[in-house]
């Protein structure tokens, strides 16, 4: 009876690809382990098992596989399971979810080398000047790579070359697997076992008397390994000529000497300053009572949400919880929604936990993210508290005992591009459901349907309501922008009110945050003759204007140009920018405050992998006195000597197409009052907009998270959103601007005569074009009575007559699952 295999492979195929396997390999793979496998032509993958079976496939012909890559499982089977789910409800493949959950060198990939064909006679004259070229470098080098061969030849394309070759029977073609990841390895030194013995240490320093260098080597040397018994400690190299002060070659002359022995590790590539650890930490009564509310909802329900305000001290209720799951020998992974975020926190946790912390976010290289997945799969003591943005929901947990969703309404937990368009926050309390793990989830102004949810006691719900240290809430403060312009009260943006408080506040040296929910300098840049603006010529938006790079650029392809200093149409040369951006704010800031420090924290300011840390400690340590900023201000960073927040432009947030935009108005105005007055001093908050009577803006002033609760949720309820409906938006892209059009139709058609009066669309998003293709979205709106899985179904097997029609071919078809 023979054996196979099912593979899920990293690609958007709908089902696991079967293989045959000998018996010898079938009784050595298990599921979660990586193997080679051949797809297609040519072309070889890495793939996961997802199950040992002796049933054949009934379609196709099973193929053997390449190679078995791992001795043991990479993937545990919690994580099988994990991706299934994830694979089912957001109506994506298996391979998707793999391509998403795996560090990028475990997928190794195979490249394409030439080698000569063996016991073959060479005809030199039969061949043409570059034939001859490769092989004569092939008869030298064994193989070579395609860019090898680039290189060698000096041409782009070389396939011709090298089919010639193999139709002439000189030359084979293979694919080579290639790892790439590479372990940090370090040079370390020790004293060779044979000077151990006293006497031959003393006759080794007589012999290096008359070279000081070596013996001041040596002595560093015992210096620094002086805990070890007798010196048999190792020491890094560059340790040791740094503290020697000895060049490379006085130490290289001991190792050629044999005084030295030379050893090559693999270290790992993070290191832990503990210089603090062991902190004691003491909660109020509040947070007290808090936590003992919180262990008793979890003693009834898995899921429990912690609504408590701004400075309450949350951060601290979580590091008594994840002590608790440390005790009994659990994992904890603690999410948060921004890289930002990490840097304050690794710290804090890092002073309480030791080297139990691990973080895992896109700005660690792969090596970096291929150690941590190592350490969190083999369950290693450095491994219990796993800190991380979205993707850590992936990361191969034995036994989790807690998942924290810290600032739980946050819309970056939510996987736009590629698929799997996943929440994190809805996947944590699956993952949490799957390892038996408790969630617990944390926001001073919880999303709608976390409370929602909470409300109807699908969650526990603790409150905490007082700030820590009976700090008084700021005062926040509404300003009339449009009466302050009326009244010519306004310098640049802004009014007279803020600039007052900017100054009052500087007087007394403390710090001030400014909100502008808009990079760059300005959104438009405008002909005052004929109202021409610049366009991005792949995308349906304006360009937006970048003083510190002089450029215009589009935030969506990334195409950009340098600054005009006449009209494209009209040649005039009375252009101006309209709108406001983080970079114009600073530099008004900069001509109405020369004295000062002013700091920017955008996209732009923050890009590479110690960008945020930078910024947040030139704040932290009062380099810098007032910081501008985008959303990122607004995540939960605790900066002591902050009493101003200023919201440049309140009406931005709040006018945008998005069915969700006054709840997240709210949370964005909130959060950012929150980082005001976070000790004994009373913060203030000043709100710019030129509607102050905006019932978001007065709920905001009054800290009134009840009443905007029940309000949108009573606009939810009227225009069928959720938490009563549940949403699926299909996406139409296409570079043929009629093609998508039509096939938007048909689409939007099938789903109508299926779904009847729950669809909406087709229609053109904001921004109809991106990167040159068009696209046009449809909503389903599915109601609480109804099946989601036979929904999901439904639209599944229209989206596949649609895939079947020739017309519609080069149309492709977005699903997102809970789009918000």
């Amino acid at each position: 009876m023979p054996f196979f295999i099912n593979v899920i492979l990293p690609l958007p195929l709908e089902k696991h690809f079967t293989y045959n396997v000998s018996k010898e390999e079938a009784q050595f793979l298990k599921p979660g382990m990586r193997v080679a496998v051949p797809f297609g032509k040519s072309k070889i993958y890495t793939g996961i098992v997802s199950e040992v079976h002796q049933r054949p496939p009934e379609v196709y012909e099973a193929k053997p596989i390449e190679q078995i890559l791992d001795k043991t499982p990479l993937v545990t089977a919690g994580q099988l399971k994990m991706w299934s789910w994830v694979a089912s409800y957001y109506m994506c493949s298996e391979g998707e979810v793999l391509r998403a959950a795996l560090p990028g060198p475990f997928l190794l990939e195979s490249e394409t080398i030439v080698q000569l064909a063996k016991d073959v006679e060479i005809d030199d004259d039969a061949l043409s000047d570059d034939e001859f070229l490769l092989v004569e470098a092939l008869q030298t080098k064994s193989s070579l790579k395609i860019n090898e061969i680039i290189q060698l030849l000096d041409r782009k394309t070389v396939l011709p070359i090298i089919n010639s070759l193999v139709e002439k029977k000189l030359a084979v073609v293979n694919q080579e697997i290639y790892e790439q990841y590479k372990p940090k390895v370090e040079r370390f030194v020790k004293l060779h076992d044979r000077y151990l013995e006293e006497a031959a240490m003393h006759e080794l320093l007589d012999d290096l008397n008359r070279a000081p260098k070596q013996r001041e080597v040596i002595f560093t040397l015992f210096g620094i390994s002086a805990k070890s018994a007798k010196g048999k400690y190792s020491v890094k190299v560059s340790e040791l000529a740094r503290k020697s002060g000895a060049s490379a070659s006085v130490i290289k002359s001991l190792i050629d000497k044999g005084v030295l022995e030379e050893l090559k590790l693999e270290i790992s590539r993070f290191s832990f300053d503990l210089e603090n650890h062991g902190k004691n930490l003491q909660l109020n009564e509040y947070q007290e009572k808090a936590l003992q509310e919180i262990k008793s909802s979890f003693e009834s329900q898995d899921v429990c949400l912690l609504h408590g305000i701004t400075s309450s001290g949350k951060t601290e209720i979580y590091v008594k919880l994840i002590e608790k799951a440390i005790s009994q020998g659990k994992q904890v992974l603690y999410l948060l929604p921004e890289i930002a975020l990490t840097a304050q926190l690794i710290a804090r946790l890092q002073n309480y936990f030791g080297e139990q912390v691990l973080i895992f976010h896109s700005r660690y290289s792969v090596n970096e993210r291929v150690e941590v997945y190592q350490s969190v799969l083999q369950n290693k003591e450095t491994a219990r508290i796993v800190i991380g943005v979205r993707s850590s929901i992936f990361l191969p947990f034995h036994d989790l005992g807690l998942v924290i969703v810290d600032e739980e309404h946050e819309s970056t937990f939510k996987q736009y591009d590629p698929a799997p368009r996943y929440h994190a926050r809805d996947t944590a309390v699956v993952l949490g459901k799957l390892q038996d793990a408790k969630v617990l989830l944390g926001s001073a102004t919880p999303s709608l349907e976390s409370y929602f949810n909470a409300d109807h006691s699908k969650y526990g719900l603790v409150n905490l309501a007082r700030r820590y240290g009976d700090v008084l809430l700021p005062e926040i403060e509404i300003v009339d922008i449009k009466e302050k312009h009326r009244k010519k009260r306004m310098t640049g943006h802004f009014s007279d009110r803020l600039l007052e408080e900017i100054k009052e506040t500087l007087k007394n040296k403390e710090q001030v945050i400014l909100f502008q929910n808009r990079r760059g300098f300005s959104p438009i840049l405008e002909c005052n003759t004929c109202g021409h603006s610049p366009q991005c010529p792949n995308c349906d938006v304006s360009l937006t204007y970048h003083s510190h790079s002089n450029q215009l650029r589009c935030h969506y392809c990334g195409y950009h140009m340098a600054m005009q200093q006449k009209c494209m149409a009209c040649d005039s040369p009375e252009l101006s920018t309209k709108g406001l951006g983080t970079e114009q704010v600073e530099t008004e800031l900069k001509a109405l405050f020369p004295d000062h420090k002013i700091g920017r924290m955008d996209l732009d300011t923050t890009r590479g992998k110690q960008g945020y840390e930078k910024i947040i400690s030139a704040f932290e340590e009062e380099k810098i006195d007032i910081l501008v900023g985008t959303q990122m201000v607004t995540k939960g960073l605790d900066f002591r000597n902050v009493r101003l927040v200023g919201i440049m432009n309140a009406d931005t947030l709040l006018n945008f197409p998005d069915f969700r935009a006054h709840e997240r108005s709210f949370q964005l105005m909130l959060q950012v009052a929150g980082r005001a007055g976070r000790t004994q001093k009373r913060g203030l908050v000043l709100i710019q907009t030129f509607n102050p009577h905006h019932q978001i803006v007065q709920q905001v002033s009054t800290n009134s998270y009840h009443e905007m609760y029940k309000e949108q949720l009573e606009e939810r309820r009227n225009y069928k959103y959720p938490p009563f409906y549940r949403l699926i938006k299909i996406s139409l892209k296409g570079r043929d601007y009629s093609r998508v059009n039509e096939g938007a139709d048909w689409l939007a058609l099938s789903l109508k005569n299926t779904f009847r009066e729950h669809v909406l669309g087709p229609e053109f998003p904001p921004v109809a074009r991106i990167r040159n293709e068009y696209y046009k979205n449809i909503l389903v709106k599915i109601p609480q009575g109804q099946s989601l899985s036979k929904t999901k179904k439904l639209i599944g097997r229209i989206l596949q007559s649609f895939k079947a029609i020739g017309a519609y071919r080069g149309v492709k078809t977005v699903i997102n699952v809970d789009p918000y």
